[in-house]
């Protein structure tokens, strides 16, 4: 049977140096140490080359949010994206059911994403993407849970290039971690920055 990471590492030989260098620099990233990241595979449809990571940010034994990141990339460029690169993610993070009857929720999320990207004075276009929340509640056997409420952020984004038409896809990859902390509840990295407004800690988050 033949290796999987073998066929992987062909098909990344294979690849433009563009990609190969934006991929690069995604591995290379220096991130926060509450956040675990691991390359995860990627989807084959959305471009004729990708990758993708996935992140969860973990208090002690205790995830508090989940993404997945994925960098796509078509040589010859693509009309909806205006560019050859684009970023897509995933974010997702429980909440006290009280927060997410807020009605400016949602408006909330999506500017921590726009904001977390300027933040870092990245320059991005197109931007798209729906923010979702969603509540559970228990019965029968499970009666004895508490409700739970979830958040979840689904976007995209045009990194523009740079030197070489690569992006400057670490820093997306820091500020996309940025993100992840904020809806995470976990505090700015930076000390004394107190811009940056974080959802309070969720009571009960998942066991790893």
């Amino acid at each position: 049977m033949d290796d999987p990471k073998e066929g992987e590492r062909d098909a990344m030989e294979a690849a433009p140096l563009p990609f190969r260098a934006a991929v690069d620099a995604l591995r290379a990233a220096r991130l926060r140490p509450q956040i675990e990241i691991d390359p995860t595979k990627a989807p084959r449809r959305l471009a004729p080359f990708a990758y993708a990571l996935e992140a969860t940010v973990v208090d002690g034994d205790e995830d508090l949010a989940d993404g997945r990141l994925i960098l796509l990339h078509d040589p010859a460029g693509h009309d909806a994206w205006q560019g050859s690169f684009r970023m897509v993610t995933l974010v997702r993070a429980e909440l006290e059911p009280e927060m997410a009857s807020d009605p400016l929720l949602p408006d909330v999320c999506w500017s921590w994403l726009t904001g977390a990207l300027q933040a870092r004075g990245l320059s991005f276009g197109e931007p798209s993407g729906t923010v979702t929340r969603a509540g559970s509640h228990y019965f029968g056997g499970l009666s004895e849970r508490p409700p739970t409420s979830q958040i979840e952020i689904r976007a995209s984004w045009t990194p523009r290039e740079g030197l070489g038409g690569v992006p400057d896809t670490a820093s997306h990859l820091a500020s996309w971690c940025d993100l992840l902390a904020q809806i995470a509840g976990l505090p700015p990295a930076a000390p004394g920055d107190a811009s940056i407004v974080t959802l309070p800690q969720r009571r009960g988050p998942q066991s790893r």
